[in-house]
């Protein structure tokens, strides 16, 4: 049996989103590897509440940044979180719900399965 990545779930991890096109790798799946510092693993619908929140904390999704190819983000969007974004915005009681059979594993370095799954959405 071929290696896969799988999600915190223990299956095969899917798909986050196409459009925008996410990913530390563009590749629409929350896949990460020894140049993913950031381990951008966690899949969430993001939220405006959640927008504002890592705004203020310096790094502002919403904004457009042509040059690197970033479309710039809303509410509704899909899109792989830092592992650690995501437990601050839990911690601040702003966590956006999560995608769990598109989340990647190694989330559970950082958040454990009960937290995520009291935020999973479809």
């Amino acid at each position: 049996m071929a290696d896969y990545p799988k999600n915190v779930l223990g299956g095969p991890l899917r798909s986050c989103c196409t459009d925008p096109v996410t990913g530390f790798y563009r590749t629409g799946k929350c896949e990460t590897g020894p140049d993913d510092l950031g381990a951008h693993v966690v899949c969430a619908e993001l939220t405006g509440e959640f927008l504002r929140f890592s705004r203020e904390r310096g790094n502002d999704l919403s904004t457009p940044n042509p040059e690197f190819g970033f479309p710039g983000l809303a509410p509704g969007d899909r899109w792989c979180l830092c592992a650690l974004r995501w437990k601050e915005a839990f911690e601040a009681g702003v966590a956006p719900p999560v995608v769990l059979a598109a989340t990647h594993e190694a989330a559970l370095q950082y958040v454990t399965l009960d937290e995520l799954r009291a935020h999973a959405c479809g």
